[in-house]
């Protein structure tokens, strides 16, 4: 049966969001407060790109404390405090009754603040985007915002929860809040190059770090410290990095494409510490004016690196990059427009000095969380395309009922995805897998 988040439906709650965050980041009217003083904040997640988000709030110089932190491993948590201590010790007030350990601590953490930072490994994120809206947080959460189509349809209804309380949400796609998208954007939409008829997205480099299955350890535990690798922890590396760049392919399409094909597979890691997960994804996206964006990632060290975007239009070309690029070209090859790379700051920075200025004034400006419902949404599509081997439509794979999350979270419990005898995990095998 057909969940009634329709692509359709889709398109029509996300599509001012991706348009609004062209120029303005999506500024919205309204105020939720009057200016505070004191903003208390939690740490939900302390790995380091938790850690990296509270230093970056804390170096905002508002006046906040970190009052409550989160982490379902001890260590973790003790990490995170310990760094945190050494910088911002007069901005931490965490008590040790407020250091919350293991699966279900998030919930007294977020109780104890106004605003939360969301950074667990990203199969938590709907559940506790969801309790946070709840609560009536303000909130800054990373991305991928979901790993599979269930957590999607929560996050969509999250946030128009989150809408309707006039609560503020960035999500880490921080090319949202970088010059050189921005303003190189802005002026594709305003047709310097024409219209967009092709692209190129990628994300290839060697891989990420991996976590050695130690003695003692539970199945749970395991998959938890190693959680890159597993998909209702990760959702792919198509899912967890690939989502950025494919999510520019969708900011300049306005819109997330309605077919997704493609192949991928496991070529070069292969070993048992490489869970269930591909090293590689090559697709076509096809989008509703029939225009294509071809998506390339792929772990494989030693080869060439390349993480970038590129597009053709009917008049000239686009080409940009984290790294400050954002140059358009005429088929003649006269530089249009090229952006100054000089003295730029940091868009991690950026994104969290915008919403920290917003909060403290009291004003509701950033709803980002459906843009990025719609690009982790692309990316899932994507691993369900070659994961499959098939082609798929969007509105196939919102609709898809395979739901990744353990029925149990605990540390004697088992996920869905076990190792056999060899201690290999079963991985995707394209034309037999099921994903929707």
């Amino acid at each position: 049966m057909k969940n009634e988040n329709s692509r359709r439906d889709f398109i029509k709650t996300s599509a001012l969001v991706t348009g609004g965050l062209v120029a303005s980041n999506f500024v919205l009217p309204g105020a939720y407060a009057a200016p505070v003083n004191e903003l208390k904040l939690a740490l939900i997640g302390c790995g380091g790109r938790g850690t990296g988000a509270a230093f970056q709030a804390l170096a905002t110089g508002h006046n906040i404390k970190i009052v409550a932190m989160a982490d379902a491993f001890r260590d973790r948590l003790d990490t995170a405090y310990n760094a945190l201590n050494e910088k911002y010790g007069d901005k931490l007030a965490v008590s040790e009754d407020m250091k919350f350990v293991g699966f279900d601590g998030y919930k007294d953490a977020i109780a104890q603040a106004d605003v939360v930072i969301l950074a667990t490994p990203p199969g938590f994120r709907p559940m506790h985007f969801e309790e946070a809206v709840k609560q009536g947080k303000q909130i800054f959460m990373e991305k991928p915002v979901a790993v599979d189509a269930a957590g999607i349809r929560k996050v969509l209804k999250a946030a128009e929860e989150a809408k309707a309380k006039k609560l503020n949400v960035v999500v880490g796609l921080q090319r949202h809040y970088q010059a050189n998208y921005i303003e190189t954007i802005k002026r594709i939409h305003d047709g310097e190059i024409g219209d967009i008829i092709n692209g190129q997205v990628y994300w290839n480099d060697g891989g990420v770090w991996v976590r050695e299955r130690q003695p003692g350890q539970t199945e749970m535990e395991y998959q938890m410290r190693n959680w890159y690798y597993f998909n209702w922890l990760c959702g792919d590396h198509i899912n967890e990095q690939h989502v950025h760049n494919i999510d520019v392919a969708n900011w300049v399409k306005k819109g997330p494409p309605v077919k997704a094909e493609g192949t991928g597979g496991r070529l070069i890691r292969t070993g048992k510490e490489h869970g269930e997960i591909f090293d590689h994804h090559v697709l076509t996206y096809t989008y509703a004016d029939g225009s294509v964006i071809h998506s390339e990632c792929r772990h494989f060290p030693g080869a060439q690196n390349r993480v970038d975007e590129s597009f053709q239009g009917t008049k000239g070309t686009a080409y940009l990059s984290a790294g400050n690029h954002g140059t358009l070209k005429d088929w003649k090859g006269n530089v249009l427009y090229d952006h100054d790379r000089k003295n730029q700051p940091n868009p991690y920075q950026v994104e969290h000095d915008q919403l920290w200025a917003t909060l403290f004034k009291g004003d509701y400006k950033f709803a980002d969380a459906e843009n990025a419902a719609n690009s982790t949404m692309t990316a899932i599509m994507g691993r369900y395309a070659t994961y499959s081997g098939k082609p798929l439509t969007f509105e196939e794979a919102l609709n898809g009922q395979v739901d990744l999350m353990p029925e149990k979270l605990a540390w004697d419990a088992m996920p869905k995805v076990l190792p056999g005898p060899d201690m290999y995990y079963p991985h995707a095998i394209p034309g037999k897998t099921k994903v929707v």
